[in-house]
């Protein structure tokens, strides 16, 4: 017996949002695929806001930060990373989210989701075109930077516990990476 899957693309996952099919689940769609996302313990959420924070006080109006918003990928994935710095486009995000074009760095905060963030979702990420990518390890207190891409794979692979961390579309502003996973 074969099993088929349906494969769900943005439009349809938009209609079907709209139909209000999804209101009491927490999903993203990657690869064509609605996932359910794991709830947010308190850890996670801690170490999101607190560093979207310092990320707005250190990169001010140069950039959005969005934390757990969609952005819209080309490979029929609308993925929630945990925070998204863009492009400030202003009104341009009431017609549409980010797109690849639009997103200096994508980053995920890990407890229970390590595997899917640095196997499915840096695939997703870095296929899509994504520059730069983060995952931090909140389990392991490290962090995973893949960046300077070729052929849709990162060249780059950094594995962090102490020192800075400069974004590439930023050489300007450096990220203490302890700050990343203790508290700010």
């Amino acid at each position: 017996m074969t099993v088929t899957t349906y494969q769900w693309t943005i439009e349809r996952y938009h209609q079907a949002i709209e139909a209000g099919i999804f209101d009491r689940e927490f999903v993203e769609l990657l690869e064509g695929e609605i996932i359910v996302m794991s709830p947010e313990r308190e850890t996670h959420a801690y170490y999101n806001t607190a560093v979207a924070d310092e990320l707005r006080r250190l990169l001010g109006d140069r950039v959005q930060i969005r934390d757990a918003k969609p952005i819209i990928l080309p490979n029929n994935s609308e993925p929630i990373p945990d925070i998204t710095i863009a492009k400030p486009l202003g009104l341009v995000y009431l017609e549409h989210h980010p797109y690849p074009e639009d997103i200096f760095c994508l980053i995920e905060f890990a407890n229970t989701t390590l595997s899917k963030d640095l196997v499915r979702k840096k695939d997703i990420y870095s296929n899509a075109g994504i520059q730069e990518y983060w995952v931090v390890d909140l389990k392991n207190l490290r962090l995973k930077v893949f960046r300077d891409l070729h052929n849709g794979n990162y060249e780059t692979e950094l594995t962090l516990t102490d020192g800075w961390v400069t974004p590439l579309a930023f050489p300007d502003v450096r990220v203490e990476v302890r700050r990343l996973m203790r508290s700010l």
